[in-house]
């Protein structure tokens, strides 16, 4: 900028006289004709090129703002308490500036001892309880937009339909997009659907939900996924970490994983992998009512055998509940 004269970065706005054109190598980029987009603009006496209002945002963070001004003294206290709110689509990154203000003065234990329990009902805007410290409870009834859980790093959420809804959980998507997008730690419980790019480079958050759209656990690293229904296609494509747990029912989830980077094994071949599901469900079922986690466990032994376990390639199916001893044949001798 010295060179050319210019002090301001604003001072390059419209300086259409210090670019030129430079004549193309390929014989499509010589067929360009970008002579116009180097006219000069003159503004009018008293305008300006660029923007120089300052521009407010529609959102207001009014719920999250109450939500810090009610827990004030718990959280200085660390006290645990219940609090209630309702919640509106415009309602967005709810729990964000709660989970700031915990991790800044407590770190990365939060209020894990003394937890805050946020009761929410309606609809959430996106990137509901984005970031969510240790120590924060969010439960929803109602439905969520895209980005539920993206970054948590601790703490639980809860979404769940109103008591008395006409419609099946499992049928009916419950969340957006993006959900639980990079995340590295806490749970997430949900009765219903969730989009698609579900626990994308998640690295050690649990969840449990009822189906997923395209490219569930994409580039996982860590964590553990239960899905209580059906996917999208390309399940697991660069998955590297982790593991996942799928009710495949009509046997056709082989056709829509990406097999390039992980497997499949049978959940009821591992006993203790099969306790392990089950004692998922039996968590998701307390806290969520699930009417399908509900059918499952009172049918156990028959629907165990329907669930497979999704693992990258790499990883030792031994290791993944934290028995690196036992053999493969010693868990499937279990199982028999």
């Amino acid at each position: 900028m010295a060179l050319l004269g210019v002090r301001k970065i604003t001072d390059l706005i419209g300086r259409t006289d210090l670019l030129s054109c430079l004549e193309g190598y390929s014989s499509k980029q010589q067929k360009l004709f970008l002579e116009p987009l180097l006219e000069t603009v003159t503004p009018s006496t008293g305008t300006a090129l660029f923007c120089q209002e300052k521009n407010e945002t529609y959102d207001k963070g009014e719920l999250n703002q109450r939500i810090i001004s009610q827990t004030n003294q718990a959280v200085e206290q660390r006290k645990s308490q219940t609090f209630y709110f309702d919640i509106r689509n415009t309602d967005r990154s709810v729990g964000a500036t709660l989970s700031g203000v915990i991790a800044k003065k407590y770190g990365e234990t939060g209020l894990s001892a003394t937890p805050l329990k946020l009761h929410f009902t309606g609809t959430a805007g996106q990137s509901f309880g984005v970031w969510n410290a240790q120590g924060v409870e969010l439960t929803l009834i109602g439905d969520a937009n895209d980005y539920v859980g993206k970054g948590m790093a601790g703490g639980r959420i809860v979404i769940s339909p109103p008591i008395g809804s006409a419609f099946k959980s499992h049928q009916a998507t419950i969340m957006g997009n993006t959900c639980l997008y990079g995340a590295t730690g806490g749970k997430l419980y949900a009765a219903g659907l969730a989009g698609e790019r579900f626990a994308v480079r998640n690295s050690g958050a649990i969840a449990v939900v009822e189906g997923v759209g395209d490219n569930g656990c994409e580039y996982m690293t860590g964590g553990i996924v239960c899905i209580l229904g059906k996917t999208g296609i390309n399940f697991g494509a660069g998955m590297t970490g982790g593991f996942a747990y799928i009710l495949d029912e009509e046997a056709t989830l082989s056709q829509r994983i990406n097999a390039a980077s992980i497997e499949l094994l049978s959940v009821a071949s591992f006993a203790i992998l099969a306790e392990h599901l089950r004692g998922m469900i039996t968590e998701h079922v307390r806290l969520t009512g699930s009417q399908q986690g509900e059918v499952l466990l009172s049918q156990w032994e028959y629907w165990s055998q329907h669930f497979k376990l999704i693992k990258p390639k790499s990883s030792d199916v031994n290791a993944l509940l934290g028995h690196p001893r036992r053999s493969s044949t010693e868990l499937r001798v279990q199982a028999q």
